[in-house]
């Protein structure tokens, strides 16, 4: 099932995990990552000027790594952020006086496909 994200036309923070959401989890213990399916769909559809955030629980000895993963797969990033915690993510945010909220989260499940189709409503 495709889960459909509509946002504004204003430029958005992107936070994603790597391990069990951008690649197969602790795939680089096994001597390389796998990229998930929808991966780079998704990315593809995130306006230029978003900012993405790559957030992971490994260290920074595993920075090298990483980064060419991500940049052999074409997946652009503003900031990573290592040695991140290894429990709930939460994300605390106020919403627009005109209404418009300002805080999204999209749970899936471990090393399945990341299928967020983005849709831009300017109407927001």
């Amino acid at each position: 099932m495709q889960n459909n994200l509509i946002l504004s036309s204003l430029p958005h923070t992107w936070i994603f995990d790597v391990d069990g959401t951008l690649c197969i989890h602790n795939g680089y213990k096994n001597g390389g990552d796998i990229l998930l399916d929808g991966v780079k769909q998704l990315f593809a559809e995130i306006p230029e000027h978003d900012m993405i955030i790559i957030l992971t629980s490994r260290t920074k000895d595993e920075k090298d790594n990483l980064i060419s993963f991500l940049t052999e797969n074409k997946l652009r990033f503003n900031h990573i952020i290592f040695d991140a915690p290894m429990g709930e993510r939460v994300l605390v945010n106020d919403n627009k006086p005109s209404g418009l909220i300002c805080a999204h989260a999209i749970n899936k499940e471990r090393d399945t496909q990341l299928n967020i189709h983005l849709i831009i409503d300017k109407s927001l």
